[in-house]
């Protein structure tokens, strides 16, 4: 293990020399934990060493795709710190992922080798793919591997999903995740802080929950596995002394609905993917007033977090919580449709440059050269597809997707905007706001709506007529016991119950 004193002064090159030089610097402070397990810096990086010479036995190169199917366990975050101390680049997915996905998957990304536990074995016995099992014995540790990865090599490949329909591999290098998470402008992080490891592993949240705590100091706590309803997440936040938490919007909304208190016990709570209530957030606020809430926003191709806004106590916000100013390296404008910046004020397509600029999807030039523009400088600037506008304070306001917009009746209708007034209205907790057609194949603005009481339908549509034309007012409004939610947290708009057109008591 590197000693103290050889420490070099220049910045680390890659994710596992940083994690080293935190192990040499706290030994023996605690680094992952789980309900039933400690793992010291020190132990860590012993496991994670030994397993990454048997990875490299196995014939795992430099630059190689790993496949990493591991539960939400200290076990997975040793698997993908070996995968990178063996210079190779780890490619997370979900044990809940469908075969057919993940075939594609594994053939697209040519993976070397895939690092699993039992449950992971199972899954993959149908493809492919030579497996190693994270707990057979392994090469002796002796001493750890030479690190070879560079910043510009890739230390992970995240799969998101298509538009065609084709996952798209978005390969995420080092000097990304070390831009995210070292010296960040948009939260504290340090020793003292305990951080949730709750997003699934394929989900580039888990990129800050896991790095954004080795490489701080601080300590992973990693949930159990599977999903976890509002009243075991509240509990496992006050039992494991959490300080530090990231959740999907719909997850912050949902936790919100269920106790605004259940969050008062952390320091910090960072929500993003999606917009952010300003009702929920005022909610949050009242109910824990000392609590720092960011509002992040950034795409897996810029590494998890490009824009942050961190609310202050007393803000206001007469259209929608800010999505912020740019992190600590990146660097965003607003441009149109031929690329032109904006004026200021206007609205624009956003597009970010800097440090946490992915280096394009895997094996897919011309998604790549669509996606990934560079300019006279050689600077890489990465397109988003979503609207924003930048306020005369300097904070940019999130307008939704280009792709995401709705016509109707010869308007652009922006599904967010009346989202935010709807969950402003009592008795509504959350809301999502998209367009079906009706019995007689009309197009029709449709509002499902969780409720907290008893929802009058026709002062609802009477406040909204006030704040809105009426083309952006629903026809229908559908109560629903909770939103649907992707396995990463985000709601599932194409699993939204059919409206049922016939019942009169939807309409007023």
């Amino acid at each position: 293990m590197t000693t103290v004193e050889s420490i070099p002064a220049q910045p680390p090159r890659s994710i596992a020399e940083a994690f080293r030089r935190q192990a040499a610097r706290t030994p023996e402070a605690i680094a992952v934990a789980t309900a039933d397990a400690e793992l010291s810096y020190r132990e860590l990086d012993r496991r994670s060493d030994a397993l990454a010479r048997a990875l490299i036995a196995r014939g795992v190169l430099p630059g190689d795709r790993v496949l990493v199917c591991l539960e939400r366990s200290a076990a997975l975050v040793v698997g993908l710190l070996a995968v990178l101390k063996a210079s190779a680049a780890y490619l997370p997915v979900d044990l809940g992922e469908a075969p057919e996905r993940l075939a594609g998957i594994v053939a697209d990304a040519e993976v070397r080798l895939a690092l699993c536990d039992a449950a992971g074995g199972d899954v993959l016995a149908a493809h492919d793919v030579p497996v190693l099992r994270h707990d057979q014995p392994g090469a002796d540790a002796g001493s750890g591997p030479a690190l070879r990865a560079a910043p510009e090599d890739v230390a992970c490949v995240m799969y998101t999903s298509g538009s065609t329909g084709r996952p798209k591999g978005v390969m995420v290098p080092h000097r990304a995740v070390l831009n995210l998470v070292r010296e960040p402008n948009y939260v504290t992080l340090d020793a003292r802080d305990r951080l949730l490891q709750l997003a699934p592993v394929a989900f580039d949240a888990a990129t800050f929950e896991i790095w954004g705590a080795l490489l701080n100091g601080a300590r992973l706590e990693v949930a159990p596995p599977g999903p976890l309803d509002p009243a075991s997440l509240g509990e496992l936040l006050r039992a494991r002394r959490i300080s530090v938490l990231w959740l999907t919007a719909a997850l912050f909304h949902r936790q919100i609905d269920f106790s605004a208190r259940s969050l008062g016990s952390l320091r910090v709570v960072l929500a993003g993917g999606d917009v952010l209530s300003v009702e929920h957030v005022r909610r949050l606020r009242e109910s824990a007033p000392g609590l720092e809430i960011v509002n992040g926003y950034g795409p897996t191709e810029a590494t998890t977090f490009s824009l942050c806004h961190r609310i202050a106590p007393d803000e206001e916000f007469p259209r929608s919580v800010p999505i912020g100013v740019p992190v600590q390296g990146a660097e965003v404008e607003l441009r149109d449709d031929s690329g032109a910046v904006v004026p200021e004020g206007a609205e624009g397509e956003l597009w970010i440059t800097g440090a946490g600029v992915g280096l394009g999807y895997w094996r897919r030039p011309d998604l790549t050269a669509e996606r990934f523009v560079a300019d006279d400088s050689g600077r890489t600037w990465y397109r988003t597809g979503d609207l924003a506008r930048r306020r005369a304070d300097g904070a940019h306001e999130f307008l939704g997707r280009i792709d995401g917009q709705v016509k109707l009746l010869g308007h652009r209708v922006e599904p967010g905007e009346i989202e935010n007034l709807l969950a402003e209205y009592p008795h509504i907790g959350q809301a999502v706001v998209g367009v079906r057609t009706n019995l007689v194949g009309d197009p029709k603005l449709v509002a499902w709506v969780t409720v907290t009481g008893p929802l009058d339908r026709r002062a609802l549509r009477a406040s909204l007529r006030r704040k809105l034309p009426d083309y952006m007012v629903p026809t229908l409004f559908a109560a629903i016991d909770a939103l649907p939610v992707t396995a990463n947290g985000k709601v599932d708009r194409t699993a939204l119950p059919t409206p049922e057109w016939r019942r009169k008591e939807n309409y007023v």
